[in-house]
């Protein structure tokens, strides 16, 4: 791509989107609970495998947002955003991952 030429929104661009969706999805701020949480508790499912303690089913909902970002991101690399949705979701992934084998084993 040249310089000085804009990237175009498309198909790559949604990594972006998911990336975000699954920020928002993981994580809490200050001393409330994740998003997800929230999310789960609505929809009447438990965030946790064992009431407040077990696996943290929030984590692998993220990764629904994270994996598919990443597949975006790499398949469609000329969009907009889809570089960053890529990269990022590799590294949201990877801890990801860890932390449910942690749980499993």
């Amino acid at each position: 791509m040249k310089e000085g030429q804009n990237k175009k929104i498309g198909l790559g661009s949604i990594s972006l989107l998911l990336l975000m969706f699954g920020i928002l999805f993981s994580f809490s701020w200050r001393n409330t609970e994740a998003f997800g949480d929230t999310i789960l508790r609505f929809l009447g499912l438990s965030p946790w495998s064992n009431g407040d303690r077990g696996l943290h089913y929030t984590v692998i909902y993220s990764l629904i947002f994270f994996i598919p970002a990443l597949i975006l991101g790499h398949k469609y690399k000329s969009n907009f955003g889809a570089k960053l949705g890529r990269n990022m979701s590799l590294i949201m992934i990877i801890p990801g991952l860890i932390l449910v084998f942690y749980a499993i084993i």
